[in-house]
């Protein structure tokens, strides 16, 4: 890994060390300012010259400004001859804008993801994103990572009789699915129509979830309205707890506030793609830092990225208890 250059933009440094302690590397140097105007300017402090490089900044509030960062970011790394840029955003903020669906409506995933290819990035490399044909917005190769795997590791071993896996809504159903084949559990999921970024209505459950414990997997959890309509919609279809799981906790507003203090919820799971709130002790987070560490090793070196779905995604490969790292080609 001597020709791998990782840097990081100011939104989750953590997040980038774990991935570095797992490659064996050590995350190099960045320094962004801001000068008198509010202009912000980004420097590289490290070699990059025909190297490999990859920056680490998820998108998270203040989104626009990590946005910025990351450009200026990707725009010093082609300026000091790069040989290949990667943009590792393990959330890409902007993917919820990925349809015109009222008058005259900016498509922002679309808009971002041209302008990270302008700036000069060869590579994106992403997890869950909030709609599949995101994946198409980009001009250059995106690896779109998933979390289910490790986020079913936490229940693995664990009393699952009487669970039901519940998806909020009929768009998530088949990566609820694929989340319930690991587990080896039924699948139920929400009627949900949106009337508002932070208000929902859930008129039915599909599926049977009476006197069973519900496993609600989300790819992202905002303001937690959503998730609290169908909490209570679960609630009254006669399901005895819940536990929420999702990729993206970003817990914004008084999310934190409606799902920790709600009497009908056990246990909340996440993952560390965004950094998690520090008023929530009880919050499980689980690390895929190892997984963007292969996936990076695997760029880097040539070799297959698809592998990694591989016991996650049924489309690849049946089933299996955990990724054997170890023994991929």
């Amino acid at each position: 890994m001597n020709d791998v250059v990782v840097f990081s933009g100011s939104a989750h440094l953590e997040l980038a060390d774990r991935i570095c302690t797992h490659l064996g590397v050590t995350r190099s140097p960045a320094e962004i300012k801001r000068f008198s105007n509010d202009c912000l300017q980004a420097q590289l402090l490290a070699n990059c010259r025909q190297r490999d490089v990859y920056i680490v900044q998820p998108l998270v509030p203040p989104t626009q400004e990590h946005l910025m960062e990351l450009l200026l970011m990707i725009d010093a790394a082609r300026g000091a001859s790069a040989a290949q840029i990667t943009a590792v955003m393990p959330h890409y903020a902007y993917a919820r804008s990925d349809k015109k669906d009222a008058s005259r409506i900016s498509l922002g995933g679309r808009l971002v993801a041209d302008l990270i290819a302008t700036a000069g990035c060869h590579r994106v490399l992403t997890m869950a994103l909030h709609a599949p044909q995101v994946h198409g917005f980009f001009s250059t190769p995106v690896d779109h990572l998933t979390a289910i795997g490790v986020l079913a590791d936490h229940f693995r071993g664990t009393d699952l009789s009487g669970s039901v896996v519940v998806s909020p809504d009929l768009g998530n159903a088949k990566v609820a699915t694929q989340f319930a084949r690991l587990l080896g559990l039924p699948v139920a999921a929400g009627s949900k129509q949106r009337v508002a970024d932070d208000r929902v209505v859930i008129d039915a459950i599909v599926g049977d979830v009476a006197g069973r414990r519900a496993i609600v997997l989300d790819d992202e959890i905002a303001t937690g309205g959503s998730m609290v309509e169908l909490i209570d919609r679960l609630h009254e279809a006669g399901a005895t707890e819940a536990a929420i799981v999702c990729t993206h906790g970003l817990f914004a507003g008084k999310a934190v506030e409606r799902l920790r203090g709600h009497p009908f919820v056990t246990e909340v799971v996440t993952t560390d793609t965004v950094p998690p709130p520090d008023d929530w002790p009880e919050l499980t987070v689980r690390s895929v830092s190892a997984l963007f560490a292969e996936a990076i090793s695997r760029i880097h070196h040539g070799r297959s990225i698809s592998s990694l779905f591989e016991g996650v995604d049924p489309t690849h490969a049946p089933p299996q208890p955990r990724l054997p790292f170890d023994t991929l080609p």
